[in-house]
């Protein structure tokens, strides 16, 4: 066994290698650069569009969607992957997760503009859309093949990224944190779960616009807690950052030390893996949206990765290094533990694990549509309810299992399913452009 899980590890780290990466960064950047960086000139218009009513038509409102994408990108990443980037990367992996964000906001925004053009009714009066739909209608019947792969990864990644890993994490943080038994966190979340997936797009919508403001609220008050108990550092942690971005990180305490490849590298991987832009799933929620534009819900869909990665990541990330846990030599969630106890004491690791847990429940809900949306383009409707059964029958499996071949296997099925979506954004780009243009010259 673990020789199959080496191997499979080999294979992730191998597809996440430095293609993939400038995959993902090269079409953020080439949309950025064909859209003359709207994104970030049109920043402002898109927070006015979280208070104002959403027009046009869909099946959830525009910031339902939002939110619903929201709870899908919130998540372990926020914590976990940051302090994975910083461990293995320095504190300049930080200023690279800031840099791939901004042009992932070209992404998500082309993303959300396409899934919305080229989304379609089904025969429930819902609307369904995202990147197997751009890719048939787009790109045309030729393509179909390619909207196929992107449907199966998709659904396959759902189970391993969005629900196993997402209730191992619970269950594995609860258990050492409070000696909580992980199968009894496997039940209660399987209920949780079960009350609002069952209930379709609508009620997880209701459900993410109540939960995702509250959460990532809540935790960035905590953090923000940190980082004014650490004002006197904090000019000297954002300066070490951007020092360490571009010249390297020398060995620090615990901290082995870092070139500026290991910086880009971890902070570009993390980075992605924290907003998902360019993964092809937020624009699933986001097909669903009220709205009289495409262009109008891509100006809201782009807010996922500022608000992801810009606000909430910077919170943890600046955290751990203005506080010096970034030295200690620890990883992963005790790394950010560690940053947050030094302000809370002992109940840092609370704070940390109470966290994990409500941003990994959302997340579980948030990708059952991504899932359920790509299963229904593969098998068609009559498979939406058992696919939502499975889905929360699932979710207690993932808390006593070992997750040492389920991670691997997640990882890669996320490439796979990125690949198709790059594809496209890359063809579709004259569409995005076009109707950018035709939208903000009338604004």
């Amino acid at each position: 066994m673990e020789t199959i899980i080496d191997r499979t590890e080999a294979v992730r780290d191998l597809m996440w290698g430095w293609p993939a990466l400038i995959l993902i960064a090269g079409t953020g950047i080439y949309l950025s650069l064909r859209l003359g960086f709207l994104p970030i000139r049109r920043l402002g218009f898109g927070f006015k569009q979280m208070f104002r009513p959403s027009p046009g038509q869909g099946t959830i409102g525009s910031n339902a969607a939002l939110a619903t994408a929201l709870s899908a990108t919130i998540g372990t990443g926020n914590i976990v992957g940051v302090a994975t980037a910083i461990a293995s990367g320095g504190p300049g992996a930080l200023v690279w997760m800031w840099l791939i964000a901004l042009v992932g906001m070209a992404t998500k925004y082309a993303e959300a503009v396409l899934a919305v053009h080229y989304r379609e009714q089904d025969h429930r009066g819902q609307y369904v859309g995202g990147p197997m739909y751009y890719i048939r209608k787009g790109m045309g019947s030729r393509w179909a093949w390619l909207a196929v792969l992107f449907a199966f990864f998709g659904m396959c990644a759902g189970f391993g990224i969005g629900n196993t890993t997402q209730t191992h994490s619970v269950a594995d943080g609860l258990h050492d944190s409070f000696g909580v038994p992980t199968w009894t966190t496997g039940l209660v979340l399987m209920a949780m779960v079960g009350l609002v997936v069952l209930g379709g797009i609508k009620r997880i919508a209701r459900v993410a616009t109540f939960v995702v403001p509250f959460m990532a609220l809540a935790y960035l008050l905590t953090g923000l807690a940190v980082l004014v108990d650490h004002a006197a550092a904090l000019p000297a942690a954002i300066a070490l950052c951007f020092d360490g971005a571009f010249s390297g990180t020398a060995a620090a305490g615990g901290f082995a030390g870092a070139v500026i490849k290991e910086a880009i590298q971890y902070g570009i991987a993390r980075g992605i893996f924290s907003n998902e832009a360019g993964l092809g799933s937020a624009p699933i929620a986001h097909a669903s949206a009220n709205t009289d534009h495409p262009a109008r819900q891509g100006s809201v869909a782009m807010l996922g990765t500022f608000i992801d990665t810009i606000v909430v990541c910077s919170v943890t990330g600046l955290a751990i290094v203005a506080s010096g846990a970034w030295t200690s030599g620890e990883k992963g969630a005790p790394l950010s533990a560690l940053a947050f106890s030094s302000t809370f004491g002992t109940y840092g690791e609370i704070v940390v694990t109470c966290g994990l847990a409500i941003f990994a429940f959302t997340t579980l809900l948030g990708w059952s549509l991504y899932s359920e949306r790509c299963t229904q383009y593969l098998f068609g409707e009559r498979a939406l309810v058992p696919f939502r059964w499975v889905w929360v029958l699932v979710v207690p499996v993932g808390a006593m299992m070992d997750l040492g071949l389920v991670w691997p296997i997640a990882d890669i099925m996320n490439i796979l399913m990125a690949v198709p979506n790059l594809i496209a954004l890359l063809f579709l780009a004259p569409v995005v452009v076009r109707l950018s243009k035709e939208f903000f010259d009338q604004q």
